[in-house]
């Protein structure tokens, strides 16, 4: 009798899904990019499977573009423009898409505090960046369409991330910029917006948002193949806007919101 009764009970267990019996090991990627600390993530979702992405970085190598005074110290809009990217990228992994990081510093990593300093190590995935600003833009456009030729994916997007340099006392929101005529660029960028103008609205009651969508020719929205978004994060030199880039828990937000915001636009189904 007792033999049956263990037979009955180990045919059930048979019965049960192994999930069930043994909670399921969460899947985890790996990109040195980040960092020791941060290269292994989590996959929390598959929500983008299927899509790609292609992030550049701002300026890189000879060239640390704009450049703001804060405290006695010089912030330099690669740096900052790259751990925006950086940060970005692991959000977008974690939510299973592929994601192509252009612009390159194998040392660096995703970093907290609040200056950066910078160096000249950044690469166009592993070849040096050129001093001279046509051929530095048309090597970055040229790697994308490369990659973009062999990806198989149905939606693959181009962002690049920039950091503004105006009069000191000029604030900005972040703005959006897609290439002329292109409709998938400007509902992306609406959807940015959009996100923005909703998370600020709900952090910061009564701010306003005044981050604007527009198109331009710009040679890198013109000279790539995927659809693409030019982010202007704000004036380096503007002491408010630089709080948008000094404290890592804001440029963590600012790469949650805008990985929300591509979220969305995958969403929507329109390839």
């Amino acid at each position: 009798m007792k033999k049956t009764i263990i037979l009955i009970l180990s045919f059930l267990l048979l019965l049960i899904p192994a999930s069930a019996q043994k909670k399921k090991k969460q899947a985890t990627g790996k990109e040195s990019l980040f960092g020791k600390a941060l290269a292994t993530y989590p996959v929390t979702s598959r929500e983008l499977s299927g899509a790609t992405f292609y992030l550049v970085g701002g300026h890189g190598g000879p060239d640390p573009g704009a450049i703001g005074k804060y405290q006695g110290h010089n912030l330099h809009e690669d740096e900052y423009a790259y751990d925006i990217v950086l940060r970005l990228g692991r959000e977008l992994l974690m939510r299973g898409a592929r994601v192509h990081f252009i612009i390159q510093d194998k040392k660096d990593g995703i970093r907290n505090g609040k200056i950066l300093k910078n160096s000249k190590r950044e690469t166009c995935m592993g070849k040096a960046i050129p001093l001279d600003q046509n051929a530095r833009l048309r090597q970055r456009a040229q790697k994308i369409d490369q990659l973009y030729n062999k990806d198989k994916a149905a939606y693959k997007r181009a962002i690049f991330v920039h950091i503004d340099s105006r009069s000191q006392g000029k604030q900005t929101d972040v703005y959006f910029y897609h290439a002329p005529g292109s409709k998938q660029g400007k509902r992306l960028a609406d959807r940015m917006r959009s996100t923005l103008s909703a998370k600020y609205k709900k952090h910061q009651p009564g701010r306003g948002f005044r981050g604007t969508v527009s198109e331009r020719n710009l040679y890198v929205l013109r000279n790539t193949q995927p659809a693409g978004v030019y982010l202007e994060l704000g004036n380096i030199r503007n002491s408010r806007d630089q709080q948008r880039l000094v404290l890592e828990n804001n440029r963590q937000a600012l790469a949650n919101w805008i990985a929300e915001a591509i979220v969305a636009d995958y969403r929507s189904g329109r390839k």
